[in-house]
């Protein structure tokens, strides 16, 4: 990695936080500025804009936020050990990070009417989550886990927009309530689908 390349990536990694905290409008060049200790020409020589900085932040944090969630469920055997794990890893592990939330509901709710660049990637990243959801549900009917008729698709969906609320909700009520009582109500619908 050259030492712009190294510059880059940490401006990248200094402002990501601050955007997923703070939003893509309440985040201005000077926090970023101070995050880093760069002037402002220290940024603009490595980004264009704001708004680059942003794409490149979301990216970096849903990338990360993969990377954990693969994590979570590395060694784990069968689909329904995944599907529990990947729930195991929003209640207490996203829903408990210091980094300011879940980017793809942070970064998604103020991009939906105003960011049209942002909310395209924000889909993107929507669609990615939610067929590693329903790629454990086939690979687990092909093993005879689950049943042909669980409709893996619409599951996943329903997942992964009941775990996206209940972080939601959890979050402005500063109470894991809702989420705990989510993952236990997908944990049992995933039961009563298992073999």
């Amino acid at each position: 990695m050259t030492k712009a390349e190294r510059t880059r990536q940490f401006i990248i990694e200094m402002a990501a936080p601050i955007f997923n905290r703070k939003g893509i409008a309440g985040t201005s060049m000077s926090d970023i500025m101070e995050a880093t200790k760069l002037a402002k020409g220290g940024l603009y020589g490595n980004f264009e804009s704001k708004e680059e900085i942003c794409l490149e932040s979301f990216k970096y944090l849903t990338d990360l936020l993969s990377a954990e969630i693969n994590k979570s469920i590395d060694g784990k055997v069968t689909a329904k050990e995944k599907l529990f794990a990947l729930l195991d890893f929003y209640e207490n592990k996203l829903f408990k990070s210091n980094n300011g939330g879940c980017p793809i509901l942070n970064f998604g709710t103020e991009a939906d009417d105003t960011n049209p660049v942002m909310k395209q990637k924000v889909n993107e990243v929507i669609n990615r989550f939610q067929s590693r959801i329903s790629k454990i549900i086939n690979k687990g009917q092909e093993s005879g886990e689950f049943p042909k008729i669980f409709d893996a698709e619409t599951f996943a969906i329903k997942m992964f927009t009941m775990i996206e609320g209940a972080i939601l909700i959890s979050k402005v009520q500063n109470s894991s309530k809702h989420m705990h009582v989510v993952t236990n109500m997908l944990k049992a619908e995933i039961e009563q689908n298992s073999k």
